[in-house]
Protein backbone atom coordinates (compact mmCIF):
# COMPACT_ATOMS: atom_id res chain seq x y z
CA UNK A 1 0.00 0.00 0.00
CA UNK A 2 1.48 3.29 -0.73
CA UNK A 3 0.40 6.58 0.87
CA UNK A 4 0.41 10.54 -0.42
CA UNK A 5 0.06 13.33 1.21
CA UNK A 6 -1.86 15.97 -0.55
CA UNK A 7 -1.11 19.55 0.78
CA UNK A 8 -2.08 21.45 -1.87
CA UNK A 9 -0.04 25.48 -1.72
CA UNK A 10 -2.15 27.18 -4.34
CA UNK A 11 -5.53 28.89 -2.86
CA UNK A 12 -5.88 26.67 0.20
CA UNK A 13 -4.18 27.55 3.53
CA UNK A 14 -1.37 25.42 4.60
CA UNK A 15 -1.81 22.14 7.16
CA UNK A 16 0.09 22.29 10.59
CA UNK A 17 2.48 20.30 11.20
CA UNK A 18 0.61 17.63 13.17
CA UNK A 19 -1.68 16.74 10.07
CA UNK A 20 -2.54 16.56 6.05
CA UNK A 21 -5.09 17.67 4.27
CA UNK A 22 -5.96 14.66 2.56
CA UNK A 23 -4.21 11.16 1.76
CA UNK A 24 -4.10 9.97 -1.13
CA UNK A 25 -3.89 5.71 -0.50
CA UNK A 26 -3.10 3.29 -3.18
CA UNK A 27 -2.58 -0.39 -4.08
CA UNK A 28 -4.86 -1.10 -1.04
CA UNK A 29 -6.58 -4.16 -1.03
CA UNK A 30 -8.78 -3.34 2.21
CA UNK A 31 -10.27 -0.57 4.19
CA UNK A 32 -11.29 -1.15 7.80
CA UNK A 33 -13.64 1.98 9.41
CA UNK A 34 -13.55 1.97 13.10
CA UNK A 35 -16.73 3.22 15.10
CA UNK A 36 -16.21 5.81 17.67
CA UNK A 37 -13.97 4.57 19.98
CA UNK A 38 -14.20 5.88 23.91
CA UNK A 39 -11.80 5.38 26.81
CA UNK A 40 -13.26 2.50 28.18
CA UNK A 41 -11.58 -0.38 30.43
CA UNK A 42 -12.47 -3.70 29.73
CA UNK A 43 -15.66 -4.20 31.89
CA UNK A 44 -17.30 -0.82 30.28
CA UNK A 45 -16.67 1.81 32.82
CA UNK A 46 -14.87 5.42 31.18
CA UNK A 47 -11.12 6.24 32.70
CA UNK A 48 -11.10 8.69 35.42
CA UNK A 49 -9.56 11.66 33.85
CA UNK A 50 -8.96 13.19 30.12
CA UNK A 51 -5.11 11.46 30.09
CA UNK A 52 -6.78 7.98 31.34
CA UNK A 53 -9.24 7.97 28.52
CA UNK A 54 -7.12 8.95 25.90
CA UNK A 55 -4.69 6.02 26.74
CA UNK A 56 -7.94 3.50 26.65
CA UNK A 57 -8.88 4.85 23.64
CA UNK A 58 -5.62 4.27 21.61
CA UNK A 59 -5.01 1.03 23.12
CA UNK A 60 -8.67 0.29 22.47
CA UNK A 61 -7.85 1.13 18.59
CA UNK A 62 -4.81 -0.92 18.58
CA UNK A 63 -7.00 -3.79 19.65
CA UNK A 64 -8.97 -3.36 17.18
CA UNK A 65 -6.88 -3.03 14.29
CA UNK A 66 -4.72 -5.21 15.47
CA UNK A 67 -7.82 -7.87 15.48
CA UNK A 68 -7.78 -7.33 11.53
CA UNK A 69 -4.01 -7.67 11.17
CA UNK A 70 -2.98 -4.27 11.28
CA UNK A 71 -1.53 -1.10 13.19
CA UNK A 72 -1.67 2.47 13.40
CA UNK A 73 0.54 2.72 10.69
CA UNK A 74 -2.42 1.61 8.57
CA UNK A 75 -5.09 4.74 9.61
CA UNK A 76 -5.33 7.14 6.78
CA UNK A 77 -7.83 9.33 8.80
CA UNK A 78 -8.81 10.08 11.77
CA UNK A 79 -11.95 12.10 13.46
CA UNK A 80 -11.70 13.09 17.44
CA UNK A 81 -15.69 13.92 19.40
CA UNK A 82 -13.97 16.15 22.25
CA UNK A 83 -16.54 17.55 24.63
CA UNK A 84 -14.50 20.47 25.47
CA UNK A 85 -12.53 22.58 23.17
CA UNK A 86 -10.00 22.71 25.89
CA UNK A 87 -9.01 19.12 25.30
CA UNK A 88 -7.88 19.47 21.97
CA UNK A 89 -3.92 20.08 23.02
CA UNK A 90 -4.09 17.17 24.81
CA UNK A 91 -5.56 14.72 22.58
CA UNK A 92 -3.35 16.29 19.68
CA UNK A 93 -0.48 15.20 22.09
CA UNK A 94 -1.62 11.71 22.47
CA UNK A 95 -2.31 11.44 18.46
CA UNK A 96 1.22 12.46 17.81
CA UNK A 97 2.28 10.13 20.18
CA UNK A 98 0.42 7.33 18.99
CA UNK A 99 1.12 7.87 15.60
CA UNK A 100 4.35 8.30 16.15
CA UNK A 101 4.67 11.69 14.85
CA UNK A 102 2.67 10.40 11.62
CA UNK A 103 0.48 13.10 9.89
CA UNK A 104 -2.80 12.05 8.76
CA UNK A 105 -6.10 13.89 7.72
CA UNK A 106 -7.41 14.70 11.10
CA UNK A 107 -10.39 16.46 12.26
CA UNK A 108 -11.59 17.61 16.09
CA UNK A 109 -15.08 18.65 16.54
CA UNK A 110 -16.53 20.09 20.22
CA UNK A 111 -19.90 17.40 20.91
CA UNK A 112 -22.02 16.67 23.39
CA UNK A 113 -21.43 12.61 24.32
CA UNK A 114 -24.47 10.40 25.32
CA UNK A 115 -22.51 9.75 28.69
CA UNK A 116 -21.24 12.63 30.69
CA UNK A 117 -18.31 10.47 31.85
CA UNK A 118 -17.43 10.26 28.33
CA UNK A 119 -14.58 13.06 27.73
CA UNK A 120 -13.97 12.18 24.04
CA UNK A 121 -14.33 9.73 20.83
CA UNK A 122 -11.88 9.43 18.14
CA UNK A 123 -13.16 7.23 14.51
CA UNK A 124 -10.28 5.70 11.86
CA UNK A 125 -9.90 4.45 8.55
CA UNK A 126 -7.59 2.39 8.01
CA UNK A 127 -5.97 0.70 4.95
CA UNK A 128 -4.12 -2.51 3.68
Amino acid sequence: METIARNPTDGIYPPSGDYVHAMEVRGHDRVLHLAGTMGLRPDGTPGATLAEQLDLIWANITAILDSAGMTVDNIVRLTSYLTDRAQAGPNAEARQKALRGRAVPTTAIVVQTLVDEWLVEIEVVAAA
